[in-house]
């Protein structure tokens, strides 16, 4: 069974913060082996809320959701979307983006929902309802492509 804690930024504890900064750092840069600004101001930002999810009190999955204008011009948006390598395959990924997707049309309901998703995972975003809406193109080395909500 796993627990999930929404929060605003000023909500983090310190170990919090640490434990969803060190799951991304492992991850995006460890992992995926890319270079990229992982502290990019978008965590503090008062209008962003960070999804946790916790399985036996160890965080295995994180998201943020972000307030129109803050990545997408005309859209609000959820990103950073992570489940550590040992808690893959049990549908947490599901999980997780069902919830960041509720917690994005309920504070930001006027909006449109877009994700910029890494390519691969394509097929994962299609099934939750998401729809392209973009050329592919190269985010910090990877290819990536926008993707909207179909409400």
């Amino acid at each position: 069974m796993y627990e999930i804690k929404q929060k605003k930024f000023e909500e983090l504890t310190s170990i919090e913060l640490y434990e969803l900064l060190k799951l991304r750092v492992d991850v995006f840069v460890v992992e995926q082996q890319c270079a990229y600004p992982e502290l990019d101001d978008k965590d503090c930002d008062r209008d962003t809320h960070h999804i946790l999810m916790y399985e036996q009190n160890q965080l295995v999955a994180y998201a943020r959701c972000l307030a129109p204008n803050s990545t997408f011009t005309d859209a609000c948006a959820i990103g950073r979307v992570v489940v550590a390598k040992q808690a893959r395959g049990k549908g947490l990924a599901n999980a997780l983006m069902t919830q960041a997707m509720q917690a994005c049309l309920d504070r930001w309901p006027q909006s449109d929902l877009k994700i910029s998703a890494q390519s691969y995972l394509l097929g994962f975003y299609s099934q939750l309802g998401f729809k392209v809406c973009s050329e592919p193109y190269l985010e910090d080395g990877l290819p990536h492509q926008d993707m909207k909500l179909v409400k």
